[in-house]
């Protein structure tokens, strides 16, 4: 059977860093469940605010809850009552101080929750599954992404057995570690049952060497070995030997090259002096 991995769980430590930022051996399961419960009642309070993640960070009694978001506005509510609320409510739940920090996603179309959480809306609305699919795509790799495959699953357009439906434009390197892969999954509810929507979008290539920096490499090489390459060219010229490439004497080949090339030149003076004497008999005629 395949073993599949999480596209972000594989990169973390690599290109990837973790969602929650503390670190408390005694307290883990409870400060664990602790940042599920907060997940979970900010993505039910921000349905509408397009919240793609929730990063938390703890340092001894203080809470810092960074909210990613397309929508910061609804976040932030008129003169910032909506973000004060969040605040009090997270504070009575986790009985530290809390601070609550917008980030604005600038680039949605690429954002895979997003992307996920855009098909489920569609599907809920009654849309063709391929339609809200191709919709998705279409606008991804207008946004810039190198690649995108969406996946849908269950009752797809009401039938009784449950399937499986995909589409993919572009390359989505999954075990490529360096390959920037975003991975998005939602569930969409209809009355025929819940139906999962996947997504991978390939970003970008990180740590992907431009022109200048090869060039460089190749620079600092040459410095580091130049003593040796020096001493190996005195060495060769008291030795007297060889240079790798002889341009003193022809080779054999070089010979057999001429010789040919002249061949072809006699065939073809020979061609163009028969074209002419036909050309010249049948004036005559």
């Amino acid at each position: 059977m395949g073993q599949k991995v999480h596209p972000k769980g594989i990169r973390i430590g690599y290109i990837r860093d973790w969602d929650s930022k503390w670190f408390n051996l005694k307290d883990m399961p409870a400060l664990i469940e602790e940042d599920h419960k907060i997940r979970v009642f900010l993505k039910d309070r921000l349905k509408l605010a397009a919240v793609s993640r929730i990063g938390i960070e703890r340092t001894g009694k203080y809470l810092r809850v960074n909210i990613f978001t397309a929508r910061p506005g609804i976040v932030i509510g008129k003169k910032g009552t909506d973000i004060e609320g969040l605040r009090t409510a997270v504070e009575e739940m986790s009985l530290r101080k809390t601070t609550i920090n917008v980030m604005e996603i600038k680039r949605p179309e690429i954002d895979a929750q997003l992307v996920a959480e855009g098909v489920a809306l569609q599907l809920e609305k009654q849309v063709g599954f391929r339609r809200a699919m191709k919709r998705a795509i279409e606008r991804a790799m207008q946004g810039g992404a190198l690649g995108i495959k969406i996946q849908v699953a269950g009752r797809l357009g009401g039938a009784e057995i449950a399937r499986t439906e995909w589409l993919k434009e572009g390359r989505v390197p999954l075990q490529t570690f360096r390959a920037d892969i975003d991975y998005g999954f939602t569930e969409a509810r209809i009355n025929m049952g819940c139906i999962g929507v996947k997504t991978w979008i390939f970003k970008k290539e990180l740590f992907k060497k431009t022109d200048a920096d090869l060039m460089e490499e190749v620079r600092v090489i040459e410095k580091e070995k130049m003593e040796e390459i020096a001493k190996q060219a005195e060495e060769s010229q008291s030795q007297g030997l060889d240079p790798i490439v002889d341009v003193s004497e022809e080779s054999e080949a070089e010979k057999i090259e001429e010789q040919v090339l002249k061949e072809l030149e006699d065939e073809g003076d020979e061609g163009v002096h028969v074209r002419r004497r036909t050309e010249q008999e049948k004036g005559k005629k």
